[in-house]
């Protein structure tokens, strides 16, 4: 069953803030059950997706997967875009172990690293172009494609090219590091291999011994999915910021917009009566009521933005319905944490997956499992705080490059606005972190990537995919 990434459509949304995006109907409740509150939602497949909208749907010219628009100068999709340019960023080398020619697909693309970034030069993508991307507000869209020679591309990928660039600004100093964007695209990254040795290896300790519990098997040394959160080492170029007061606009505004965060814990019950079993179909119904409060906070959040009457009411929807699973999962991995990876847990634990859901589970799946474990481990290292999860979140609904805008312009002033104004109070608060600011801003892609990705998980591999992060998660900060 596929779903659109939007959510479900309300009430009118084009004639005025009060009839904005309504909450659909509510759903028949379903025959009681071990949970503590007598009505849980039944599944309605009508009330989680929409009509597609893809008559004019592009594939990405690296793995033929749905493109999103045109990324590093050429049209690719956000699995292919992000992957180019975290290894131009972090100078990967990678090795090809068959002949330097594996088919590029959605479901091939990452097992072989190597031919994957080999494809993106060799299509034309823009290396210049990155540095653009990195800036708030987006690319440079003049940058297009370019095609450079073989030997050009070959001295990229044995790395020899990012040693000499090394070399350079070792001699002559980097010039240019007054922007947020720039300050994080040149951080430096551990290796794949010092990633899954270290702290990939804690962190699935719990994923490793549920595997082993239910499907009676290890979990092999290295799996082709590493989640790449940006970090940084004790040479970056990152000065530490001087003691300074916070700018009084800066402070006002966070103000305004964690006074509009409900930050009230969540009203959906997670409490299970001890010894009950849980089925499939009553977590998923769970899963989905979560889903849909969530969603109706996120709603009920934008007519609060200092900044509402700014926008039409239609970009407002356009922004929703293209970032309402990123808001969410974002809400999920901070303010809400405690009962997600808590009280849901508990639940979770509760439901025992059969054998034929275990052996079906999808790649697709395990990719989104290894990421969000990761993503969850670098959020609980960060302790994000209220006024930055504030500023995240506007950063990532105000996305100017979302199709349908009609204010793309406006909206990246805005988007400029939230960014220098959360880089301001990290700087601020947390002085002795230099790097937290762009640590933070590198979660966003992240978010948005997983959220891309759940969207191609089957619906009845949810419940199974919850059990394990969750199990994982608990299980490993358990033994912190």
């Amino acid at each position: 069953m596929e779903r659109d990434e939007r959510p479900p459509s309300g009430g009118g949304g084009g004639g005025g803030s009060a009839g904005f995006l309504e909450p659909p109907a509510a759903l028949p409740p379903p025959p009681r059950n071990g949970f503590c509150q007598d009505e849980l939602p039944e599944l309605d497949p009508g009330t989680i997706s929409v009509p597609d909208d893809r008559a004019e749907q592009r594939t990405c010219l690296i793995c033929g997967d749905r493109a999103t628009g045109l990324h590093y100068g050429i049209i690719s999709c956000e699995g292919c875009k992000g992957f180019f340019k975290r290894s131009i960023c972090n100078k990967r080398v990678y090795r090809c172990s068959r002949d330097k020619n594996c088919v590029m697909s959605r479901k091939q693309r990452n097992r072989c690293q190597y031919c994957r970034l080999l494809k993106c030069l060799q299509m034309g993508m823009n290396r210049k172009a990155i540095r653009e991307d990195g800036m708030p507000g987006g690319r440079n869209k003049s940058i297009g494609p370019v095609q450079i020679s073989e030997e050009e591309i070959e001295r990229i990928m044995s790395g020899q090219e990012f040693e000499e660039e090394a070399n350079h600004w070792s001699n002559h100093g980097d010039s240019d590091h007054s922007s947020p964007g720039n300050r994080a695209s040149e951080s430096n990254q551990p290796s794949p291999g010092s990633t899954l040795s270290s702290s990939r290896s804690v962190e699935l300790n719990g994923f490793m011994a549920f595997r082993e519990q239910y499907m009676g098997m290890s979990v092999p040394p290295h799996y082709q999915y590493i989640p790449h959160l940006f970090s940084y080492s004790a040479h970056s170029p990152l000065l530490p910021p001087q003691a300074r007061s916070l700018d009084p606009q800066s402070y006002s505004l966070i103000h305004q917009l964690v006074s509009a965060e409900d930050l009230e814990p969540l009203g959906t019950p997670m409490l299970i009566e001890d010894g009950y079993a849980v089925t499939q179909a009553e977590l998923f119904a769970l899963l989905c009521r979560l889903a849909d409060e969530l969603l109706f906070r996120q709603i009920a959040w934008i007519k609060k933005l200092p900044f509402f009457c700014e926008l039409s009411i239609k970009d407002y929807t356009c922004l929703l319905s293209s970032t309402w699973q990123e808001l969410i999962l974002l809400s999920s991995l901070t303010v809400y944490s405690k009962q997600i990876f808590g009280e849901l847990a508990d639940v979770t634990a509760k439901y025992s997956p059969s054998d034929e859901e275990l052996h079906r589970f999808s790649d697709e799946g395990m990719e989104v499992i290894e990421r969000l474990i990761y993503l969850y481990h670098k959020f609980h290292q960060l302790k994000v705080s209220n006024e930055e999860y504030a500023c995240m979140k506007a950063i990532n609904f105000l996305n100017q490059d979302i199709r349908g805008l009609t204010s793309a312009s406006q909206l990246e002033q805005l988007n400029k606005r939230y960014w220098y104004i959360c880089q301001d109070f990290t700087e601020y608060k947390y002085t002795h972190q230099p790097n937290r600011f762009p640590d933070l801003m590198m979660c966003l892609p992240e978010i948005r990537y997983i959220a891309g990705k759940m969207v191609n998980v089957p619906l009845e591999q949810l419940p199974l995919l919850f059990k394990v992060v969750l199990h994982s998660c608990k299980t490993s900060v358990g033994k912190e």
